[in-house]
């Protein structure tokens, strides 16, 4: 097949880092391209080098598009010339409708005068190429995420798009989403259009990719073509340099006595007060346990786990929390905290983290008073604090004074996951803990996750990927529209038993735990 991509001998540098060392990647015209590495081993780099963003003159090497060289100098020139790049954090305006985010820059106008009209005939016609159903009018913050994506792509199609990149496309979404996003890819294909898609869900890649190039630590490493077979194996072991036959951890379960007991918890909505989003929950959890949740996006998951964790999400929230037997206040996060709970978010760049700040900054966020004496803080403590933390969780920074912004996903998780540690919970809630994280970096979480209950804390684990629930969880509880519908052991679960019970109508009651 021709080339309608070639990148040669790519080499970008950073003060003290090789960010590339001498990439090559070739994608033919038509075809899905899937580049994989771990977190931090350049890919997003690599699309920024394509697209303009780190522009000519700034790296080393040649892009050849279309037949010729490219140096393209921003975004917008790479975009002329049909190279539209959608990132992993979608890069739309709430407040604005689906037809002013798809054309804005991009306005269709005459005399300085926006044609409405014509705007939302062509908007109703990229909509209907993805399969949006919403009107052009719709504001984009009443959508959910997986329609959002669906808008970035018309707003990609809208421009003339002939090689798309998408990063991390499906990372946020659930497995409906997902599937007709894989699907749309296809569609595009058989229209002519050229994909790249960055990834780490291996079985999304080995649906709709024909060729495969890994990258690992900013070079090279194999360029596997689908005809040969892409095995998920032999990508997983070209992307962390190793054999990764056991994807989980093994771990044999040492349960204690009953740490956690929630009874009859209901949460209403905090904006439309007659909507019940959590109806009376009941389960738990014991020391040395895995707990999972499992559920489709939407299903009130991770309401449930901030309603618990000092009523951060919801209003009119009733219902028990018990301790070791013992009933606690959770109504505020200062007092969640002093009962011994922690919530790691599934949105840590967000909700978990203050990126502008150091590792060790954020590592003692949540519990200052161990870092402090008469309300003053103590510097040499907090990084011998932090020190421990990075050397305890092997987290990869050259320093604790390192900006958490800088670090990989999967680094900024084990900082995530340390700030809790360091108020020394009994109970961790750990919502979608390896999202948007890389296969090698998973490992190393479900490890934390195993020496932690290894060491009688009780977890609660909550994921959108149901294979890790399965490798991880002692059992796991299924949830649909606010209630738990059923309720397996590690023995009994599996995908399949997991989606009927998801489909299923959901009970009037909660299953007890």
């Amino acid at each position: 097949m021709t080339a309608l991509l070639e990148m040669r001998d790519i080499t970008k540098e950073f003060p003290g880092v090789k960010a590339l060392d001498r990439v090559n990647l070739v994608v033919a015209k038509g075809e899905i391209h899937a580049v994989c590495g771990e977190n931090g081993a350049g890919k997003s780099t690599l699309m920024k080098v394509l697209s303009g963003v780190y522009p000519a003159g700034s790296y080393q090497g040649e892009i050849h598009y279309d037949g010729a060289l490219a140096e393209f100098r921003n975004l917008a020139e790479s975009e002329a010339r049909g190279v539209v790049i959608i990132h992993q954090e979608l890069a739309l305006i709430p407040q604005l409708s689906i037809a002013e985010n798809i054309f804005l820059g991009n306005e269709r106008a005459a005399g300085g005068v926006i044609d409405w009209s014509e705007t939302y005939r062509r908007t109703e016609e990229l909509l209907a190429k993805v399969g949006l159903r919403d009107a052009p009018g719709v504001l984009v913050e009443t959508l959910g995420v997986g329609k959002q994506q669906l808008v970035e792509i018309a707003k990609a199609l809208s421009k003339d798009v002939r090689l798309l990149i998408l990063d991390e496309p499906t990372a946020a979404l659930q497995e409906t989403d997902s599937r007709k996003l894989l699907d749309l890819m296809l569609e595009l294909k058989a229209q002519g259009v050229t994909c790249i898609i960055i990834s780490h869900k291996l079985n999304e890649v080995r649906q709709v990719a024909d060729t495969v190039t890994v990258i690992r630590d900013g070079a090279t490493v194999s360029r596997i073509d689908a005809r040969e077979g892409l095995s998920e194996d032999r990508i997983v072991r070209d992307m962390v340099g190793r054999d990764m036959s056991h994807r989980y951890p093994e771990r044999t379960p040492k349960l204690g006595d009953k740490v956690l007991e929630v009874t009859g918890w209901r949460v209403w909505h905090p904006e439309q007060a007659e909507r019940q989003v959590i109806r009376d929950i009941s389960f738990h959890v014991r020391a040395g346990e895995v707990l999972g949740i499992a559920g489709l996006m939407g299903s009130g998951r991770t309401e449930l786990a901030m309603s618990l964790f000092g009523r951060s999400w919801g209003r009119n929230v009733s219902g028990e929390v018990r301790m070791r037997g013992r009933p606690v206040d959770v109504s505020s996060a200062p007092k969640a905290i002093a009962a011994g709970l922690a919530y790691v978010t599934e949105d840590r760049k967000h909700l978990g983290l203050i990126l502008d700040e150091s590792l060790r900054f954020n590592n003692t966020l949540a519990n200052l008073r161990g870092v402090s004496k008469g309300g003053v803080l103590n510097e040499a403590e907090e990084t011998r604090v932090a020190e421990g933390y990075r050397k305890a969780m092997a987290t990869r920074t050259p320093s604790v004074m390192q900006k958490v912004g800088n670090l990989s996903g999967g680094n900024q998780q084990k900082v995530v996951l340390a700030k809790w540690l360091f108020t020394e919970p009994e109970v961790l809630i750990l919502d979608e803990p390896t999202r948007g994280i890389d296969v090698g970096a998973k490992y190393e979480i479900y490890t934390i996750i195993n020496q932690l209950a290894a060491q009688g804390k009780a977890v609660v684990m909550i994921s959108s990927e149901m294979p890790e629930l399965l490798g991880m969880c002692d059992r796991i509880h299924v949830m649909n529209e606010g209630a738990f519908v059923g309720e397996l052991s590690a023995a009994e679960a599996s995908q399949e038993r997991i989606m009927s019970l998801i489909v299923a109508q959901p009970q009037e009651q909660g299953v007890a735990g």
